[in-house]
C-alpha cells in the first residue's frame, strides 16, 4: 500500500512541477518576460525534478528504488532552492553593486568551461536583480523558492518515512515480530 502511495505522490509532484514549468514558459513566451541566467538555472533544476518524478511514477520502484528517486528529487529541489535563494538575495541588494553588462548567454556557453559558467551565473547581473513581475507581492524567484522548499519538505518527509518503514520491517520479507513458543 505504501509503495502505491509513493508512486501516486511521485505523479502528483510531477504534475505540480510540470504546471510550474508551464507557467514559466507562459511568462516567457506569452507575457514576454526575458529570463536571466539564474532563472534558466532554476528552470533546469525544475525540469530535472519533473523528469525524476515522471520516471519514478512510470517505473513504480520498490522500497530501495523509491528511496533513490526521493533522494534524487531532494537534490534537485535543494539545488533549485539554493539558486532561487541566491536570486532573492540579489533582488534585495542594490543594483549598483552588480555588473551591468552581461554577455549573451549563448556566447558564454560556447566559449567557457561549465564550471565557470555556473560560477558566473551565481555571481548574478543586474538582469537577475530586476523584479519584473509579482503576484501577491512576491516576485518570480520568491515563488520559485516557495515551490522548491515545498518539494524539499515532501522529499525529506518521504525519505524519513521510508527509513522508518525499513527500520520497522526487514527487507527479506520476514516478520519482525518474535514468535512465542506457545503460539
Amino acid at each position: 500500500m505504501s509503495l502505491a502511495c509513493s508512486r501516486s505522490l511521485f505523479f502528483m509532484v510531477f504534475i505540480a512541477g510540470a504546471l510550474v514549468l508551464g507557467v514559466s514558459y507562459y511568462l516567457e513566451y506569452a507575457v514576454g518576460l526575458k529570463p536571466c541566467g539564474l532563472c534558466l538555472l532554476q528552470r533546469f533544476f525544475l525540469a530535472l525534478l519533473v523528469g525524476v518524478c515522471l520516471l519514478a511514477s512510470v517505473h513504480g520502484p520498490g522500497r530501495f528504488g523509491s528511496f533513490l528517486y526521493w533522494l534524487l528529487g531532494l537534490f534537485c529541489s535543494l539545488a533549485g532552492t539554493v539558486t532561487a535563494w541566491r536570486q532573492v538575495l540579489l533582488q534585495s541588494d542594490s543594483v549598483e553593486q552588480l555588473s551591468t553588462c552581461s554577455a549573451n548567454l549563448t556566447e558564454v556557453f560556447a566559449n567557457t568551461p561549465w564550471e565557470f559558467i555556473v560560477q558566473r551565473l551565481y555571481e548574478g547581473t543586474a538582469d537577475c536583480a530586476q523584479v519584473s513581475w509579482t503576484l501577491f507581492d512576491l516576485s518570480i524567484p520568491e515563488w520559485s523558492l516557495l515551490f522548491f522548499v515545498a518539494m524539499m519538505i515532501v522529499g525529506v518527509y518521504q525519505l524519513l518515512r521510508l527509513v522508518w518503514i525499513a527500520c520497522q520491517r526487514p527487507l527479506s520479507g520476514e516478520s519482525s515480530h518474535r514468535v512465542l513458543a506457545g503460539d
